[in-house]
């Protein structure tokens, strides 16, 4: 289940974590409207976020992998909260390292 979250940096607040774009557009018209006359801050935020509450654009490639893996798990079990539960994080970390060894044996096979 993707997360979303819209971030005002002018006024420094986090929307609540929302389950659908048309609701993230929704937070950000709601805020743009009532606190700033219509206008759009500078620099605000609005896109994915992991379980944990980071930012997908704002991880490294590697992390952003991890994180999306350990989410897809975590969701298996429970879709509404936050947080990744340690197997979920344990066995994306395992499935990341299990495939890097494997392309690793087979470049070295092939050479």
């Amino acid at each position: 289940m993707r997360r979303y979250r819209y971030r005002c940096t002018v006024c420094r607040t986090t929307s609540p974590v929302v389950h659908q774009l048309d609701d993230l557009e929704a937070e950000g018209t709601v805020h743009r409207q009532t606190i700033h006359g219509g206008h759009f801050p500078d620099d605000e935020l609005a896109g994915e976020i992991d379980r944990l509450g980071r930012w997908y654009a704002a991880l490294s490639p590697l992390a952003a992998l991890h994180a999306r893996i350990a989410d897809g798990l975590s969701d298996l079990r429970d879709t509404k909260t936050l947080g990744h539960y340690w197997w979920a994080s344990a066995s994306a970390a395992l499935l990341i390292g299990g495939s890097a060894a494997l392309v690793l044996l087979v470049v070295s096979a092939a050479l």
